[in-house]
């Protein structure tokens, strides 16, 4: 396989985009990790510090939750099982054809086979 000059040109071209490319990465990821430690102390003060403020409505939010559950739960339990029988009896019902057609050989059957006599 023989190569142009231009072709090998234009490989040489697209490695050096490429090598360009490697190195300008690793020079942002390298100043990624220097400011995420420069300012890791910042960070951990702001979360202390908001974490802390945030304690008091947290505990708050976490208290009307539980009342909030307590006077709707039942409701909830109720609408939930209300579903689950709507959800059964729904799926039962396509099946009623094949209980008629059971009920009618039974019948059937029932009405052609002899009473058996105790000896």
């Amino acid at each position: 396989l023989r190569l142009r000059g231009e072709m090998l040109e234009l490989f040489a071209l697209a490695f050096l985009a490429l090598t360009l490319l490697v190195v300008a990465s690793a020079g942002l990821l390298a100043l990624k990790v220097v400011l995420w430690i420069v300012l890791l102390p910042v960070r951990l003060f702001f979360a202390l510090l908001f974490g802390l403020l945030f304690l008091p409505v947290l505990l708050l939010k976490a208290l009307l939750g539980t009342v909030a559950m307590i006077v709707v739960g039942p409701f909830l339990v109720l609408t939930l099982l209300a579903g689950a029988a709507i959800a059964f009896v729904a799926l039962l019902v396509p099946l009623l054809p094949l209980l008629a057609i059971g009920l009618v050989i039974w019948l059937v059957v029932s009405a052609t086979e002899r009473p058996v006599v105790a000896s």
